[in-house]
């Protein structure tokens, strides 16, 4: 800790303030850059299990043509929901109605059965549609699902990781245009910090994300602090 003058002070944080301009500047082209990827055309049918019955990959839209996906890791076997993935979650139904009101609708989805998520989301309180991909290729072909002789090889977020567990995070964008189902955008490991509200703001403070070489395992389920 440095402890200054006013003035001092001042003419750091004018100095930062460059910097923090010229971040925004070339995020601004990052954003640009992403939303003008080219798209890929789905071509299989993914029939997932919701609090609906089932439905499409078209379906989940819910009649807006455009969809951003969270993969929540919940395996199969377990009982309760990743507690990073939870972290994440907790930012998801502040923002679902804005989204809806810019043709955007945002969805979980894990290869949990909906029997395992639905207490789940019940105990931690969300509203968020959170749909089960068991049974579906889903999650494996979009890079968040491994079997065990794939978990060592650098895989994971486009071949720059070994996914070393069976599921990973990620969030992935889909896009309708006539009836038709494209692939726009997935991102994963860091890709996807800016969609966690807390950690955007944790990195306004001068402890940071106070993770001290834990990485994110320092979180605990909201009700388990």
């Amino acid at each position: 800790m440095t402890v200054v003058a006013h003035d001092e002070w001042m003419a750091a944080r004018t100095d930062l303030l460059a910097k923090e301009k010229e971040f925004t500047r070339v995020r601004d082209e990052l954003t640009r850059r992403r939303q003008q990827l080219p798209w890929e055309r789905v071509e299989k049918e993914y029939v997932f299990e919701g609090p609906d019955g089932e439905e499409s990959l078209s379906d989940l839209f819910a009649g807006r043509s455009q969809l951003l996906v969270y993969h929540f890791m919940f395996d199969p076997e377990d009982d309760a929901g990743c507690p990073i993935c939870s972290f994440w979650a907790d930012n998801f139904d502040p923002i679902v109605q804005h989204l809806a009101h810019r043709d955007v609708t945002m969805i979980a989805v894990s290869r949990a059965p909906l029997s395992k998520i639905a207490p789940y989301k019940k105990r931690m309180g969300w509203s968020f549609k959170w749909v089960s991909s068991a049974g579906n290729d889903f999650n494996h072909d979009y890079g968040v699902y491994f079997e065990p002789d794939e978990r060592d090889e650098l895989l994971y977020n486009y071949g720059t990781l070994p996914p070393r567990n069976p599921d990973r995070e990620g969030a992935s964008v889909f896009a309708k245009d006539g009836g038709e189902v494209f692939h726009a955008y997935s991102a994963y490991a860091r890709g996807i910090d800016l969609v966690n509200t807390a950690y955007n703001y944790l990195d306004l403070v001068p402890k940071g994300r106070d993770e001290d070489g834990r990485g994110p395992f320092w979180v605990r389920r909201h009700d388990e602090y």
